[in-house]
């Protein structure tokens, strides 16, 4: 049985830092993609970051150069580094996970890429809130 449980989130003030952990366990961790995700009130759920077994990583254009995605295979937990946070940034954090190729659960239109909330198994989130 999968499960991801996130942590790390909180307040924080405009151009501050975060860092978001997602534990995982019940499968293998190495083998599948890994993915953040985020949902501010009244807005649909967001792709901010993906990672494929390889490490090889893949970014949403609002947070490119600011956040960074990162797994500790030996740890089985998924980061994501938030810096220069802007109040846009608030929302439910959520890491998931899935055993498709990343290639597959994602695509880049130009120099725009676009992580559809389409893994299958999700954490339950945390919050982040940034102040301006």
């Amino acid at each position: 049985q999968v499960q991801l449980v996130e942590s790390g989130g909180g307040s924080v003030q405009a151009g501050g830092s975060l860092r978001l952990s997602c534990a995982a366990s019940g499968y293998t961790y190495s083998s599948y993609c890994m993915g953040w995700f985020r949902q501010a009130p009244g807005k649909e759920r967001e792709g901010v970051a993906g990672i494929d077994s390889d490490g090889n990583t893949i970014y949403a254009d609002s947070v490119k150069g600011r956040f960074t995605i990162s797994k500790d295979n030996a740890k089985n937990t998924l980061y994501l580094q938030m810096n220069s946070l802007k109040p846009e940034d608030t929302a439910m954090y959520s890491c998931a996970a899935d055993e498709r190729p990343l290639s597959s659960l994602t695509y880049c239109v130009g120099a725009y890429c676009y992580i559809p909330p389409i893994f299958a198994y999700w954490g339950q989130g945390t919050q982040v809130t940034v102040s301006s």
